[in-house]
């Protein structure tokens, strides 16, 4: 794939409406109805029930917290308590045809071997994380050198969850090295919204808040 000219951006589905996360609708319109679907880091079901009233999905989740465990449970989600950098090596391969991991990567310890793990156990991967190499990011770190603290990075640097920060440049550099192949990606501006045109991807990393992949195994 050439690392000047990314995929067409996946688009939001016709039915998008409603109180649900932006980037969230965004994977949904990347998963076949009636798939078999993994949610690592499913948090509190938002997602996978999304996924399952509006595509059918068989899904199934796996959450860190025991507060995220017990909303999926009480929602009728069958979700079980699991850490992604030990538990996965547990899936046998191709056990799904869909794995996500959103917003979740840049919080684990190991991210390659995570995402190798995400692509083994399924025919596809679908993987969200924030931007480190948005322009607002660099401008903090530049003008007044501070850790940033943005709409997708809410928290300060002492409390935040993310301990492998990482640009979509970096992410695309990731997905070469573990042989993963870019079917689809995205790039959510400011506002949450995929940014419509295919533009090279040093723009993406400049002005994207958010970054979408679909990926599989080549």
């Amino acid at each position: 794939m050439n690392a000047s000219a990314p995929l067409a951006p996946a688009i939001l589905p016709q039915d998008a409406t409603g109180s649900s996360r932006i980037d969230h609708l965004v994977m949904l319109n990347l998963v076949e109805p009636g798939s078999r679907v993994l949610d690592v880091g499913c948090g509190d079901g938002s997602l996978l029930a999304l996924l399952r009233d509006r595509r059918g999905v068989d899904g199934r989740g796996i959450e860190l917290s025991r507060e995220g465990v017990n909303a999926c449970l009480a929602h009728g989600l069958p979700v079980i308590q699991g850490d992604a950098d030990t538990d996965l090596a547990a899936y046998p391969d191709d056990a799904f045809d869909y794995v996500i991991l959103s917003q979740t990567i840049q919080a684990t310890r190991q991210p390659k071997e995570v995402l190798e793990h995400l692509l083994r156990i399924g025919r596809h991967a679908i993987v969200s994380f924030p931007n480190f190499g948005h322009w607002r990011v660099r401008s903090e770190l530049l003008l007044r050198g501070r850790m940033p603290v943005t709409d997708t990075l809410p928290d300060p640097w002492y409390a935040t969850p993310n301990i492998h920060h990482c640009t979509i440049r970096d992410f695309v550099g990731l997905c070469r090295l573990v042989g993963a192949r870019i079917e689809r990606a995205s790039a959510l501006d400011a506002s949450g919204h995929p940014m419509r045109f295919a533009l090279p991807w040093w723009v993406w990393n400049l002005v994207g808040t958010q970054g979408v992949f679909l990926l599989r195994r080549e």
